[in-house]
């Protein structure tokens, strides 16, 4: 029977409640990078989100931007990434989605970035920075290559714009939580709410959400509230900063706080 990959790999990890685990490629370095990843996968990972490191992310926060730079000061280069991504593929067979800023993409070649992530084992895209009216050469390249096209999904989202989001995305839809940054937040934005059920009864995709989300109460309660997966970033990498130079006890603690997550997750859906 032949693998599922790209779009149906990506799909089939939300049969049930999802856990997205979010780390940027190449932090602190290539080696250690991979480690880290297959860490969060031995958590309980069921989709594997990696960060393509910028030098302007301007969609995230301190934590992120700090990863970023380790990452870019290592010399990671997007050739690393792939490479990266080709060992964790011959690791797991969990779904990889590459969150990227525009300007690599274009930088590469667009149908050049979905080739070679299709070559490497990534399942879906999602470029931060592209608005949905500017989407065509990336959804032409997604649907060549099977690729999943995610998208953004925001509290200032118009109806509009949304049903033109909703008739584009593949694989899931992110749902961001709060306004502002990519970050750890002390409460979760009542607000995201309502947007979950504007994005529900509009599609059938998918719908994960992340932005601020930290700790096991918070991913429960987006879970009761029908979200189909969460996402963490910055409390995965943060605890990527608090242990450099200590590898052994950095795999320990992600591989305990993503079964800790991966475990309310499952709870409550």
């Amino acid at each position: 029977m032949q693998m599922k990959c790209g779009k149906e790999r990506v799909a089939a990890a939300f049969v049930k409640p999802g856990f997205v685990g979010y780390t940027v490629v190449g932090d602190p370095n290539l080696p250690d990078s991979i480690e880290i990843a297959k860490a969060l996968i031995e958590g309980g990972c069921d989709v594997l989100e990696l960060g393509v490191p910028f030098s302007d992310p301007v969609a995230d926060g301190g934590v992120i931007q700090g990863a970023d730079k380790r990452a870019i000061d290592s010399g990671i280069t997007m050739d690393g990434v792939f490479e990266i991504v080709k060992a964790v593929r011959r690791y797991s067979d969990v779904p990889i989605v590459f969150l990227v800023y525009y300007n690599i993409v274009f930088h590469r070649g667009v149908c050049r970035f979905y080739d070679e992530a299709k070559e490497a084992g990534v399942d879906g895209v999602l470029i931060v920075d592209m608005p949905p009216e500017e989407a065509e050469p990336a959804l032409e390249a997604s649907e060549r290559t099977g690729i999943a096209q995610i998208f953004l999904v925001t509290q200032t989202t118009s109806d509009e714009r949304l049903d033109m989001i909703v008739g584009m995305a593949s694989g899931f839809i992110y749902l961001v939580s709060s306004l502002g940054v990519t970050g750890k937040r002390a409460e979760i934005s009542r607000n995201a709410f309502p947007l979950l059920e504007r994005v529900k009864v509009r599609t059938g995709i998918p719908v994960a959400v992340g932005f601020g989300i930290s700790v096991p109460e918070h991913a429960a309660e987006f879970v009761r509230h029908g979200a189909d997966g969460v996402i963490v970033g910055s409390a995965i990498v943060g605890r990527v900063e608090e242990h450099l130079g200590d590898m052994e006890g950095m795999l320990a603690e992600l591989r305990a706080y993503v079964r800790s997550m991966k475990s309310s997750v499952d709870e409550a859906g």
